[in-house]
């Protein structure tokens, strides 16, 4: 509370500190999970160096890190862990057949059921898993029909952000809003209370999605062909008996028609040549170059250099072509063992029996590889040039450590698959009849499905995310911390006050409007935690119902639309499709301002503001 209408220092301390999570959660540049952890730090360090009384006694430092086993987050986890069970089994390969085959009969009505599939599947399952699956579908019926591929994919990216919103387990974001509201005292929102508001806006906006955002998003090509314009990123290799071995490097680039542009010259491990018009190629220097695949290929076969991954040449024992081999494109999705670790690391070569031969980098050209390319760190969003056996490329697939984009729709399918379907349906069915806390179901669900084998304990390190748990403990440390000082509490009044006069129905709107905007360029959940206290308090100071207001953040901050980093499906996306920034905002502003008019309506109608 706020002490005798003072505002305190600790609570100007959190204020600030609240601030510096904002701005580190939107910088792309410095890891989300890394932010996290500093904010944490900050604040646990903080109020043990400089010891708070407030009302309730003296708040310890180690109560911040309760966060760890808050309800939310273990139901978070769970699911997130349940889902990749329904991944790992094949699950959820039947719907991918049957939406694939619909596509021939009507393209135009198959794509509205996919859209709704992918909403209703959100409804109850972690999203990633499955934009993950319809991302080779959608790009495999772009190619059959010779479409555009772009118009598809962002349209289903966010209907599966939609269908979240729908129930209490549709994303994360929803637990931590409902648990936050839970722990200060109020009702514990059931699984489908809201679901009738959220079904009729989510039927707006599916009609938007369905009739008018691919028609509004520019064509941007069939990316993820063979021939993919997408430019990627390779180092060239000159060997002894390599045709331009002792040529200056204007003669070299002249044997490709002047196409090949080198970015730079490696001679050595520590010395690095200019690549000036005169410089005399030798062999063992490796070119930097940027170029499609098909372009590599050909530079490759006219210097009769080598393209080269670290300690992987593609040469005799790897050729570039062969009958048997195939090329595909995998990109390093959130969560990905590969995600801030090198193919060196990992002995992707070794383990996968596939060669990396190029990466490319969404909106990014890679100025250097000083370690090579084997050894470059890869970031969520890049997208690998691998060559291999069919075969082993449809294992990669079914490790599901990449997401291969090779305009194919394999999946991987097991004995289990059933099982693993019974145990998700019957964690939705314990949770939604109030059997089970949601948290209890799922974690009993993960348990079935180790002891069912649809998951391994190693399936299970790679299904939960330390960027998740950690933006997760450090928002709600931050939301406790707002909460103890009053600074919820003098957020809520001065959003009051700078509503003053305005009717209920507008302040609620202006609510849910400003967690809109701040769910594009921080994290979601912290947007969630920080957002949910405020609200109550804004209510509670109206003397209003606090369910409407509560609701208005948990659907303000699902609207994660008009930037590619507010949501992780959001850059899955965006690499698949080859969109811009541009892009999102182009589709996802006017669907944001689709939701927020439909909420402003719909919340008021439902509920009583007064």
């Amino acid at each position: 509370m706020i002490e005798n209408g003072m505002v305190n220092s600790h609570m100007l301390a959190v204020l600030l500190l609240t601030g510096l999570a904002l701005v580190l959660f939107s910088r792309e540049k410095f890891p989300l999970e890394s932010s996290a952890l500093v904010i944490l730090t900050l604040l646990t360090l903080g109020f043990e160096l400089f010891p708070y009384q407030g009302s309730a006694g003296r708040v310890h430092s180690v109560d911040f890190f309760k966060g760890f086993g808050h309800e939310a987050l273990i139901a978070v986890c769970a699911l997130m862990v349940a889902g990749h069970g329904l991944v790992r089994s094949g699950a959820l390969e039947p719907i991918g057949r049957t939406l694939a085959n619909l596509w021939r009969v009507s393209p135009t009505i198959s794509f509205l059921l996919t859209l709704l599939m992918a909403a209703v599947m959100s409804a109850f399952i972690n999203n990633t898993p499955i934009v993950v699956l319809l991302l080779p579908i959608l790009v495999s019926v772009a190619l059959q029909t010779k479409s555009d591929a772009s118009a598809l994919l962002m349209p289903m990216g966010f209907a599966t952000l939609i269908g979240g919103m729908s129930t209490s387990i549709g994303t994360s974001t929803n637990l931590l809003v409902i648990g936050v509201a839970a722990d200060m005292g109020l009702d514990r929102i059931g699984m489908f209370d809201f679901i009738v508001p959220a079904l009729i806006a989510n039927t707006i906006a599916m009609l938007y999605l369905w009739l008018i955002a691919p028609r509004i998003l520019p064509n941007r090509g069939l990316v993820l062909a063979d021939s993919s314009p997408r430019i990627f990123t390779a180092h060239l290799v000159i060997k002894e008996d390599s045709t331009v071995a002792g040529m200056p490097l204007s003669e070299a680039i002249a044997l490709t028609h002047d196409r090949m542009q080198v970015e730079g010259i490696r001679r050595s491990e520590t010395t690095y040549i200019m690549p000036l018009p005169d410089a005399q190629l030798n062999p063992g220097d490796r070119l930097l170059v940027h170029d499609t695949p098909a372009n590599l290929k050909a530079f490759e076969q006219q210097m009769g250099a080598t393209l080269y991954s670290g300690r992987d040449e593609v040469d005799n024992d790897h050729p570039l072509r062969a009958d048997d081999q195939q090329l595909a494109e995998a990109i390093i999705f959130r969560g990905s063992p590969l995600q801030n670790r090198t193919i060196n690391e990992m002995r992707f070569a070794d383990s996968y029996q596939l060669v990396v031969l190029a990466v490319h980098r969404a909106n990014e050209r890679i100025k250097s590889m000083p370690q090579g390319l084997g050894n470059l760190s890869l970031r969520v969003g890049d997208v690998l040039l691998v060559q291999g056996k069919r075969d082993q490329i449809h294992e990669l697939k079914q490790q599901s450590i990449v997401m291969v984009l090779d305009a194919t729709t394999d999946l991987p399918h097991t004995r289990r698959a059933p099982y693993s379907l019974a145990i998700m349906l019957g964690i939705i069915l314990f949770a939604a009849l109030g059997i089970l806390p949601i948290a209890v179901s799922a974690v009993t669900g993960v348990l079935l499905m180790l002891m069912c084998g649809c998951l391994s304990w190693r399936d299970i390190g790679r299904a939960l995310n330390a960027q998740v748990v950690l933006i997760i403990v450090a928002s709600l440390a931050l939301g406790n911390a707002l909460l103890m000082t009053g600074g919820s509490e003098f957020l809520a009044n001065s959003f009051v006050s700078l509503t003053a006069g305005a009717s209920p129905t507008v302040i609620l709107s202006s609510l849910m409007l400003l967690m809109a905007l701040l769910t594009n360029v921080v994290s979601n959940n912290a947007a969630a935690v920080i957002g949910t206290p405020v609200a109550i308090g804004i209510a509670q100071n109206l003397n209003l119902p606090t369910e409407p207001f509560v609701l208005a953040v948990l659907f303000g901050a699902n609207m994660s639309y008009a930037t590619p980093m507010a949501y992780q499906t959001n850059l899955l996306v965006m690499s698949a499709g080859n969109y811009t920034f541009g892009d999102f905002v182009r589709v996802g502003l006017p669907l944001i301002l689709i939701m927020w008019l439909a909420f402003s309506w719909l919340l008021p109608l439902f509920y009583q503001t007064g």
